[in-house]
């Protein structure tokens, strides 16, 4: 029986002894156990836009510690890691993070078991002809085989090595991105071995629910992983490192039915994004007035940021008679507000992405930020200016000139020329999926602290706006992520890590509510004039529950585990979430005992209290995987 490469360019036999493969990997974790001392070799190249954008591998242990971890420049478009792999530690997971805009290739030796277990939805490998693997069911599960179609493998067959039971699934080609093909597999009464032949070549997106997610070269490898205890350790210092950033959300062009009043009250946003029309307020000056004025009364919204675009998704505006009077709608119906909070002002929305180059978006910006700065009221009323609001910022947004289009770059380039006009730099990010992957937003914040530069206070000279974010950009959604507890973990840790140094002033989610062609929001429709909290919804009313002004220094030697600790006054708390599925065993050092409350949220979407003991200052309790925590107490 022939296992072969996934990924490879032609089906060829393993031969006995020879190293193992893998490749074109995308976006998945391999777990790797070996049975003697080895090391696992990995090779990339690029794939798509790869000098544009940096990237992140990890090796996590058996214990869910970083045994190793390499950060490829932008420049590194091929290149090579090796890493040893020692018995005794259990199942190392290689994590290839996706979006992943090079292939790897894995070797390591036969005598290592290896499993992978592919991304959902999102292409997870590009492959060649032949591509076969094998899966275990078990005894009694409804395992369902699913994929699909990304222009590459169309079909996926699996034969049940018992009887030669067989199942054809095609997969076929759906506009909406979130749509796949699934089918059943028949259940039995005892453990099960498939094998897996993938149709076609190019991409690829197969997986599987109801069972383990996870496919072997071989059908010796399958079975189960071992999941030991991981071990966090947090020292809390009474270090202030700066304010909390305000939590929010991308607000829609119209009012909102009272019916969604309660379900926007519990998200309780503290911040917000707005698009502003040129078109529609040239032909209504009054149009946005209403809801603006909702928000910031019925909602007490005191930090906006408002991007200037066109209807029907135009992005690219330029300065004419349109534009000019839209801003002076814009202007008069904020300094009618009241001057009540700050109204940051893009006026562009990722212009990176959208404008022809970067003269064009400096020329535009130039004329609209002297229009604002000849009306003195409007900074009275607390209008700033903001930029650029790329589309990503420490790499390149996804267009095929992506290099010459960094939002890091622009930025850059546009403080150096327009710098006194600029109140505040401005960007989204999109496309980090992978939840050991999102540290990533801390290293973007510093980044971003670095290019505005600190003044003597230690506070960024512009303020700083993660003013959109998701998991993934316009509609390429994965409802696994998007509807799911996944989507909660993976908020959970951005905020964590986005908030941790202190630095950032706005972090909102894109968008609020779901869209017939966007369903990314925290909202959903639920019939009947109801509004109610997808998953992602209920960890941001965990979140802003326990959420304090400002951000305290804490040591954490976890991987696997995001905490941030906040103070207001007396009142302290400590925000964390584990990423993993392993139960994490956390002791907090404090120094004293004080009396306070653990609360948890786990897969369930439900709130239950914790136990927690504390002896000598050493705090202690154990976290169930996948699970947000909340620490609370007072400070004497």
């Amino acid at each position: 029986m022939r296992a072969l490469l996934l990924a490879s360019l032609l089906a060829t036999p393993l031969l006995h002894a020879a190293p193992l493969q893998w490749g074109d990997i995308r976006d998945g974790s391999l777990y790797l156990l070996p049975s003697r001392a080895d090391e696992v070799r990995i090779q990339w190249h690029p794939a798509w836009q790869a000098d544009a954008n940096a990237e992140q591998l990890f090796l996590v242990d058996g214990q869910g510690r970083l045994a190793a971890e390499r950060q490829i420049a932008a420049t590194e478009v091929r290149g090579e890691q090796r890493w040893p792999l020692a018995t005794g530690l259990g199942a190392y997971r290689l994590e290839i993070p996706g979006y992943s805009f090079r292939d790897y290739r894995i070797e390591h030796a036969d005598s290592t078991r290896a499993l992978f277990a592919p991304t959902k939805v999102h292409f997870t490998a590009e492959v060649g002809p032949g591509v076969i693997l094998y899966f275990k069911v078990k005894a009694g599960e409804q395992a369902i085989l699913a994929g699909k179609q990304h222009g590459g493998v169309h079909g996926l067959f699996a034969e049940r090595l018992s009887d030669g039971r067989r199942i054809q699934l095609p997969l076929k080609p759906y506009r909406a991105y979130w749509r796949y093909d699934q089918q059943a597999l028949p259940a039995s009464n005892r453990d099960e071995t498939w094998r897996l032949a993938l149709q076609g070549s190019g991409k690829a997106a197969f997986w599987l629910d109801g069972s383990a997610n996870l496919f072997a070269q071989r059908a010796s490898d399958l079975g189960d992983l071992p999941q030991a205890p991981g071990q966090v350790r947090l020292k809390l210092a009474d270090k202030v490192l700066g304010p909390t950033p305000k939590l929010g959300v991308a607000l829609p062009y119209v009012l909102p039915p009272p019916s969604s009043f309660a379900a926007l009250d519990a998200l309780r946003p503290q911040a917000a994004s707005y698009y502003s029309f040129v078109d529609v307020l040239q032909r209504q000056p009054d149009f946005e007035d209403a809801w603006r004025r909702l928000y910031q009364e019925r909602f007490a919204i005191r930090q906006d940021i408002t991007l200037l675009a066109g209807s029907a998704r135009v992005a690219d505006l330029r300065s004419d008679r349109a534009s000019d009077d839209a801003l002076g709608a814009w202007l008069q119906a904020t300094k009618a507000l009241g001057g009540h909070g700050l109204h940051y002002l893009a006026f562009a929305d990722e212009p990176n992405l959208n404008y022809r180059d970067y003269a064009s978006y400096r020329d535009f910006f130039q004329a609209m930020a002297r229009r604002v700065r000849d009306d003195p009221a409007a900074h009275d009323a607390g209008v700033r200016i903001a930029m650029p609001a790329s589309s990503r910022f420490t790499g390149g947004p996804f267009s095929n000139d992506s290099k010459q289009r960094r939002g890091i770059d622009w930025a850059r380039r546009l403080l150096a020329e327009q710098g006194e006009q600029i109140d505040a730099l401005a960007w989204h990010e999109w496309m980090i999926r992978d939840l050991l992957a999102t540290r990533s937003y801390r290293d973007s914040v510093r980044q971003a602290a670095a290019l505005v530069g600190l003044d003597a206070q230690g506070r960024p000279r512009k303020a700083l706006l993660l003013d959109q974010t998701n998991l993934s950009s316009g509609s390429s959604l994965s409802p696994y992520e998007q509807n799911t507890h996944y989507a909660g973990l993976w908020w959970t840790s951005v905020v964590i890590n986005a908030a941790s140094d202190g630095l950032l002033d706005m972090l909102n989610w894109f968008h609020v509510a779901d869209e017939p062609e966007w369903p990314k929001g925290m909202l959903r429709d639920a019939g009947d004039q109801r509004y109610e909290l997808k998953p992602v919804g209920l960890a941001q009313q965990f979140i802003q529950r326990h959420w304090l002004d400002q951000v305290l220094a804490l040591d954490n030697d976890a991987f696997e585990v995001d905490v941030l600790a906040m103070a207001r006054q007396h009142q302290r708390s400590l925000l964390g979430v584990n990423k993993a599925e392993r139960l994490q065993k956390v002791a907090l050092e404090l120094g004293t005992c004080p009396a306070g409350q653990l609360e948890l949220f786990g897969p369930d979407n439900h709130s239950r209290g914790g136990h927690y003991d504390c002896r000598d200052g050493q705090l202690r309790f154990q976290l169930p995987g996948q699970t947000v925590f909340a620490l609370t107490w007072n400070a004497s």
